[in-house]
């Protein structure tokens, strides 16, 4: 009875998050980057990497992943992690092949903000001690201060607790600072042309459209990323023109679909959503039992992601049986706009 129950127990714990994930017709999953060897409970069996929050790609079909939850690992220094680069095709690591993935220095809670053309990131990073923010732009894997920081003459720092970043058609840069409840606007060589941009309640994160309104996801009165009922979807016009467009539900991850869709993870409740301008929700795809999200990034299409044939695909961070240390990225193929399309045609 007993040997019975210890196995049934291990195949239950040993589901992987894609093979749970309900998804209309049409659509398929599978896992991209995953890992062995980094689960300390060897017993659940569960496969991964290390925690990841936040993740996007460049024009060659890349992926980066900023790593999280140092404090489930021994030997690092406090809130110091890489970010991993993964080849277009995905990965499956090891704790030996790990380095051959790492993308730069460590740097302090980095959060990929944005990735632009063939490798152009823009990580923010924040210092819990002395509640100071730094916005970084990498390429090669080489940090350059681009804003932020410890100011040297002992003013207020521009960012205390940076988060999401997003870059418009004209090259401007868009920083959500979640402890300082604003979005700083600044041009593309990081002078600060607006340090109150816009003002919204523990913004985390940003995107930008094709048509200049700009996508503001945060966590409302919430004091964990994990209270549904709180959240908040906001919507900036051009001109700085602010419209809630949906509140209640969490976000842990926003993105645009190639035709321009915003899809939201829910991360509590395991979800991923659409949002309409008029602030309908779609409901898409669902996780099972225990299944929950973190970010989420649709691959670019261009030339090298179609050869990749990844173009257009949405990648998702699950994280298994809340084994939070451990994490997989899952991707979804399907015809996304043409989904969301036949749910608004279908709408009363």
């Amino acid at each position: 009875m007993a040997t019975w129950l210890c196995v049934l127990i291990t195949v239950l714990v040993a589901v992987p998050a894609w093979a749970e994930l309900a998804l209309p017709p049409g659509f398929t999953a599978q896992v991209y980057v995953t890992g062995l060897g980094f689960d300390s409970g060897s017993e659940r069996g569960v496969q991964g990497v290390p925690a990841v929050a936040t993740i996007g790609f460049d024009a060659l079909g890349t992926l980066y992943l900023a790593r999280t939850g140092a404090r489930f690992r021994s030997g690092e220094a406090e809130d110091l992690s890489p970010i991993y680069r993964i080849p277009a095709g995905g990965a499956r690591l090891t704790p030996e092949t790990e380095p051959r993935y790492l993308h730069g220095p460590p740097l302090r809670n980095p959060q990929i903000g944005a990735v632009r053309g063939r490798g152009e990131l823009f990580v923010t990073t924040y210092d819990r001690d002395r509640r100071t923010g730094a916005l970084y732009r990498m390429t090669d894997g080489r940090p350059q201060l681009l804003a932020g920081g410890t100011p040297l003459d002992g003013s207020p720092p521009l960012f205390r607790q940076p988060d999401g970043v997003a870059v418009d058609a004209a090259g401007h840069l868009y920083v959500a600072d979640r402890e300082q409840g604003r979005v700083v606007r600044l041009d593309a060589s990081g002078k600060v042309l607006d340090p109150r941009h816009l003002a919204i309640m523990r913004p985390r994160m940003l995107v930008a459209d094709e048509k200049g309104h700009l996508w503001i996801g945060g966590d409302g009165t919430a004091e964990t990323p994990f209270q549904d009922g709180a959240g908040q979807i906001w919507r900036a016009s051009p001109d700085g023109g602010l419209t809630l467009v949906l509140a209640g539900p969490l976000p842990a991850g926003l993105s645009l679909s190639p035709g321009g869709s915003l899809f939201v993870a829910q991360r509590r409740t395991g979800k991923i959503f659409v949002v309409t301008g008029e602030g309908k929700r779609i409901d898409f795809a669902s996780g099972g039992d225990g299944t929950f999200l973190r970010g989420l990034a649709f691959a670019p299409v261009t030339a090298e992601t179609r050869r990749a044939g990844i173009a257009g695909d949405l990648f998702v961070v699950t994280v298994s049986r809340q084994v939070w240390s451990i994490n997989e990225v899952i991707r979804i193929s399907g015809p996304f706009d043409e989904f969301v399309r036949q749910r608004e045609a279908a709408a009363p």
